[in-house]
């Protein structure tokens, strides 16, 4: 219903096309343009000269920015309301994006809490309260609107659109999740710890995805996301991270992946999908991620859609 509640004759695929055009091809030209550069080093030289806050700020802001472009495009090109790009109930759903965002930045923090506990020696306590409330603040401001534009792309704009036109529900779900996980591949930890940590990425869009399908809106992919963001951002940094940042604890030790990346793939994610599954009464799973997209009935919905604006 998620995908199926656009799928009528408003939809424009000559309107739709600029947006994961443009962007896309941003992520394309980031990626050769930072290709024979040390990405570290870079973003060494951007701090000494701006500041860790600065910078920051510059980085997520461009996201931000492009959340708030997204939704005007959404919403006054494509005449599509807000709340059809969220979810596919009647209004957005504020407990499902409290509760994930509650479940994940708790589990963040218990899992950091032991790591520190168990390996002090590969962290730092980096806490400077005149330099930490500042972040907090830009944090607070940037990284929801930093992770929903990546939500409303990816298994918003994109999951719907795609599912649009190929009325499939897999084929957008396995497509905006491997482009999700290709977004990442310019991150400073893409070098520093090898393409392994790219199961980890794309992995965590399949998760995203399959949490919208079966969900039928995005409030549980915004919560988990803005959790893993915010939650990440405030407790650690390290010098080899994209985020930089005036965190409580700086992690020193020397980075390395292995195996070990596929814990939250195949047993985390899991998990959080049964928790989901249960509390939100999740059926038909393979119609939901494998089945058709149909064509919109309003007169056999009782929800509004594109072109009832919020």
């Amino acid at each position: 219903m998620y995908i199926d509640q656009i799928n009528n004759k408003k939809f424009n695929f000559i309107l739709y096309l600029p947006i994961p055009l443009v962007f896309l091809g941003l992520i394309v030209m980031n990626y050769f343009a930072t290709e024979d550069v040390n990405v570290e080093e870079m973003m060494q030289l951007m701090i000494d000269k701006l500041g860790t806050n600065l910078t920051f700020a510059l980085m997520v802001g461009q996201l931000a920015v492009c959340c708030v472009i997204l939704l005007f495009w959404v919403k006054f090109i494509h005449g599509q309301s807000i709340r059809s790009l969220t979810t596919s109930r009647k209004k957005v759903d504020w407990k499902r994006i409290f509760f994930s965002f509650t479940l994940w930045g708790t589990f963040t923090t218990i899992t950091t809490l032991i790591l520190f506990y168990l390996s002090p020696e590969s962290f730092e306590i980096n806490y400077d309260p005149i330099k930490f409330f500042p972040f907090l603040i830009i944090a607070l401001l940037l990284i929801p609107l930093q992770t929903s534009f990546e939500e409303y792309f990816f298994r918003g704009y994109l999951l719907q659109g795609i599912g649009v036109v190929t009325k499939s529900r897999l084929i957008p779900l396995i497509i905006t999740s491997i482009t999700f996980g290709v977004m990442h591949i310019a991150n400073p930890e893409v070098g520093k710890l090898g393409p392994i940590i790219m199961v980890y990425y794309i992995g965590t869009g399949f998760f995203l995805g399959i949490v919208t399908l079966m969900d039928e809106g995005l409030e549980l992919a915004l919560g988990f996301h803005a959790a893993n963001n915010l939650i990440g951002a405030l407790l650690v940094t390290a010098d080899w991270t994209a985020f930089q940042t005036h965190s409580i604890l700086k992690d020193v030790s020397e980075p390395s992946a292995d195996y070990d990346v596929l814990f939250p793939v195949l047993v985390i994610f899991p998990i959080l999908l049964f928790i989901f599954g249960k509390k939100y009464k999740w059926t038909n799973w393979k119609d939901k991620l494998t089945g058709k997209v149909h064509e919109y009935k309003p007169e056999n919905e009782v929800i509004n859609t594109i072109g009832n604006h919020d």
